[in-house]
């Protein structure tokens, strides 16, 4: 799933493409809103929310998509071919005279009125990349199941918007604790809390969850997805399993020596 500097840099795109056009082209091929008429009203802006997409128009209205762990939505100059997949994978597109937004595989393709946003966004904790960001309610959200995994409450969009898999393994590997150590055993939870914020923050324009520092493709991460490679610190082999309950559960990885049990 698209962690959440991913999602920002989807919302700048389209709102770079969008924003303050007249919708010349509107299809949300979705069946509950397949009659739906979008042409001629402006677009005003789209604004990430954690990992949610809302893309408002004037009206009073807002087009709220996710992507979760497929959808994509790429932008063309107007008149140009499509190439982001088939066709039939399309599930909504979004034209204006400059430029057609093209949303493929998009699990959540939903209207409702802007003033009602908070009906499928309210439920989330302070968004590392929002202009309300409050590292204190985060801190406290985090902290209110003391026995949860560290890497499932860092998953958890309640507690703090914008963390997927990538992050909750890099975060626990700098906290130096593996990603199932309960919240309350975590020593100096707040250092993790700021080091999400500014990991994302620094992500937020440029592509690959870099946390090591360094933007090269083979050296962007510490442990996530270096099953049985060294760990770049100590050289331990990394070790991987998942946590969780399925379906809910995630893969994850940690270096033993770097991470112990205590």
């Amino acid at each position: 799933m698209p962690e959440g500097d991913s999602v920002f840099r989807a919302a700048a795109q389209l709102h770079e493409a969008l924003a303050g056009d007249e919708l010349v082209v509107a299809d949300l091929r979705v069946p509950a809103l397949a009659t739906s008429d979008l042409t001629g009203r402006r677009v005003l802006e789209t604004v990430a929310r954690g990992k949610h997409l809302l893309t408002r128009l004037d009206g009073d209205l807002t087009l709220h998509t996710h992507l979760r762990m497929d959808g994509r939505w790429a932008v063309y100059p107007a008149g140009e071919r499509w190439s982001g997949g088939p066709g039939w994978q399309i599930r909504a597109v979004l034209g204006t005279a400059r430029n057609t937004a093209v949303g493929y595989r998009l699990p959540v393709v939903e209207l409702l009125p802007t003033t009602e946003e908070s009906t499928v966004v309210g439920h989330l904790g302070p968004d590392l990349l929002g202009p309300d960001w409050d590292a204190q309610e985060a801190l406290r959200r985090l902290s209110a199941d003391p026995l949860r995994p560290l890497g499932l409450a860092l998953l958890d969009q309640r507690n703090l918007a914008g963390v997927g898999n990538v992050y909750a393994n890099e975060l626990s590997f700098l906290a130096r604790v593996p990603p199932w150590r309960p919240v309350g055993e975590v020593p100096g939870l707040e250092k993790v809390v700021d080091t999400a914020h500014r990991l994302l923050t620094l992500n937020r324009l440029r592509v690959g969850h870099v946390t090591t520092g360094d933007t090269r493709a083979d050296r962007r991460n510490w442990v996530y997805g270096r099953a049985r490679q060294p760990c770049r610190r100590c050289g331990t082999r990394i070790l991987t399993s998942s946590l969780g309950e399925p379906p809910q559960d995630r893969v994850v990885y940690w270096c033993p020596r770097c991470q112990p049990e205590r």
